[in-house]
């Protein structure tokens, strides 16, 4: 439906759209007439629900940090699950993975050659040397964050310790890319680009997503795209940047037995840090790391 300029915006701000969303509406549409694909207002977040989704990743980084502080050599991977349970609950928020389509724990982690969906157990120990990706993801009030760190435990090698470093770093590269009326595709690019000059893989199969008020919404976000496409990045845009950086191959398989966790097929190390990102007026804020 075509607002009026004197009608109440869209947005729920209870300002006249003429005031609040119309002049980025019509900027949007210029470019929807180019043929370049535009997020629905349903994607973009305002003010208000940026605020709340802050509130929600609070709870989120601090998961991170109260693993960050205990972790080591010797630990369960069911230990850091009590944690992560322990601090979301306690902060009145949800465990957003528990029961999310079966998903039966509070948290991935993600061990050496796992990609990505490592699911905790009691009898899966850390070992000096591993290195490890805890995937925490939060619901507070009904909005969602989304953020994941890398751990070195215990003497890690050389080879791994640059795999999480330039993985790290690929995130920076993609978050430079975050740009308003930039396209999508400009992030997937960059990861892609750093990585590869750095001798690694980026899987394909799996990528970021847009967030906040469900826990996967669109865009669907690839790291291995080409510049200059994909979805326009329009202020209010979230979403996460969260690749999956292989040290061979980029080829995966997900475990037939539990049907989540995905395995790097040559068996070689896989790394992957995640932040949620908003697009600003002049360029972007990161919510959750």
């Amino acid at each position: 439906m075509k607002l009026s300029p004197n009608q109440p915006c869209w947005c729920g701000s209870g300002r006249k759209y003429k005031k609040c969303h119309m002049a980025l509406d019509e900027k949007v549409r210029l470019y929807k007439d180019m043929g370049i694909p535009v997020p629905p207002h349903k994607l973009l977040k305002t003010p208000a629900q940026i605020e709340k989704m802050k509130e929600s990743a609070k709870i989120n980084m601090a998961c991170l940090d109260a693993v960050g502080e205990v972790i080591k050599a010797g630990m369960s991977t069911q230990e850091i699950d009590d944690i992560i349970y322990e601090v979301t609950t306690r902060a009145g928020a949800i465990p957003a993975p528990l029961d999310y389509e079966g998903f039966p724990k509070s948290v991935c982690t993600s061990i050496n050659d796992e990609v990505c969906h490592g699911i905790p157990d009691e009898h899966i120990i850390l070992q000096d040397g591993d290195i490890i990706n805890v995937d925490v993801s939060t619901i507070l009030d009904g909005y969602f964050s989304d953020s994941s760190r890398m751990f070195l435990i215990g003497d890690v090698s050389e080879e791994k310790k640059r795999l999480v470093q330039v993985t790290k770093e690929c995130v920076e590269q993609g978050l430079k890319a975050v740009k308003p009326w930039g396209r999508l595709g400009d992030v997937g690019a960059a990861v892609n680009a750093y990585a590869k000059a750095h001798g690694y893989s980026v899987v394909r199969q799996i990528g970021g997503h847009g967030i906040g008020l469900e826990f996967h919404e669109d865009p669907w976000v690839s790291f291995v795209t080409e510049p200059g496409t994909g979805m326009l990045l329009v202020p209010g845009l979230t979403f996460t940047i969260e690749p999956m950086v292989n040290m061979g191959g980029p080829d995966i398989y997900t475990d037939e037995d539990n049907g989540w966790t995905v395995y790097t097929e040559d068996g070689q190390p896989s790394a992957q840090w995640e932040i949620m990102v908003t697009v600003t007026e002049d360029g972007c804020e990161v919510l959750c790391n």
